[in-house]
């Protein structure tokens, strides 16, 4: 065989063993700063595969002298465990507190892995409903996307539930206060925020460089209020939920200009009796589709937000 050959063949060859290899394509978890003790990880932006292990969303991390406290969990025991592996490469404390910030998978279900290991879990009580009720579907749904990559997950809940608007919590001497102002995404969504750190934690409130998914279970106008609360305490850093490290800007471009635009076209076509149909084709998504995934994702978005507001 001519070298030229023989190294196409090997290439290609390569190339089989790395598509047929779900290991071999497995993600990496890592943490990279974002303030003194304080980490991220980013996900990809992309929809949720056997090779991301379902970990298409931000993960945090905060250390303390008392122990770790990890902002969401992962969507699989699997992927949990990857998570855990990432943190000993950050620090050699254990994970004390597990917070989820909300009801979506990847915030989640990877809790077993870390209750197991004496963690406590901890959430706001507006995510147990929605936990409980979708739980199973989403596990399923893992099931399909992840094959054996979702094996020994098991929706874990929390064991301590917030209740408040604002309540603040102290481990080994770091602050973290919890903003909750009746859901977004999801019912339970919350943010994490540092304030001596100025590093704000959004969960799924944020959304940059792709378009944010409003679902049956989500509140566009909860949403808008805990936008506010962003607003209010101008964090210097802030972790969305899905896309890259940013600030203030770019949030307020990618997420609240398109839920303000969304919300103003839907509650002037409900005013005006335009049908459903008629009012999601007339909604200029135009500015927004620099953002990924907005072909897919906005004629749902718009759906959705006119029915919402039908009913309010």
């Amino acid at each position: 065989m001519r070298p030229n050959r023989l190294l196409a063949w090997i290439l290609a060859s390569v190339s089989l063993l790395f598509a047929a290899s779900g290991d071999a394509l497995a993600v990496q978890v890592e943490f990279q700063p974002v303030a003194p003790g304080v980490y991220a990880f980013i996900g990809e932006t992309g929809p949720r595969t056997a090779a991301n292990e379902g970990l298409n969303a931000n993960i945090g991390l905060v250390v303390t002298p008392a122990g770790a406290v990890l902002i969401d969990s992962g969507a699989t025991w699997q992927g949990a465990r990857q998570i855990d592996e990432a943190v000993g490469r950050v620090s050699a404390v254990p994970v004390k507190w597990v917070i989820n910030t909300g009801g979506q998978d990847h915030r989640w279900l990877g809790n077993g892995y870390f209750s197991a290991r004496g963690a406590e879990i901890i959430a706001h009580a507006d995510a147990r409903a929605d936990m409980r009720n979708r739980g199973n579907d989403h596990l399923e749904a893992l099931r399909r996307d992840l094959g054996g990559k979702a094996d020994g997950t098991v929706p874990t809940l929390p064991t301590r539930w917030l209740t408040g608007k604002d309540e603040r919590l102290e481990l080994g001497g770091v602050v973290l206060e919890f903003k909750h102002r009746g859901g977004a995404h999801t019912p339970g969504d919350t943010m994490v925020w540092l304030p001596r750190e100025r590093v704000l934690f959004t969960g799924d409130v944020v959304y940059v460089d792709r378009m944010l998914g409003v679902l049956p279970v989500s509140n566009t106008r909860h949403w808008l209020d805990t936008f506010a609360v962003i607003e209010e305490i101008a964090p210097q850093r802030l972790v969305p939920g899905h896309g890259g490290v940013t600030d203030l800007r770019q949030a307020r471009a990618d997420t609240q200009a398109y839920l303000l635009a969304l919300r103003a076209h839907m509650r002037q076509a409900v005013d005006d009796g335009v049908d459903l149909g008629a009012a999601v084709k007339s909604f200029d998504a135009g500015p927004f589709q620099r953002l990924l995934h907005a072909g897919e994702l906005g004629p749902g978005n718009a759906s959705r937000t006119y029915l919402e507001i039908e009913r309010e």
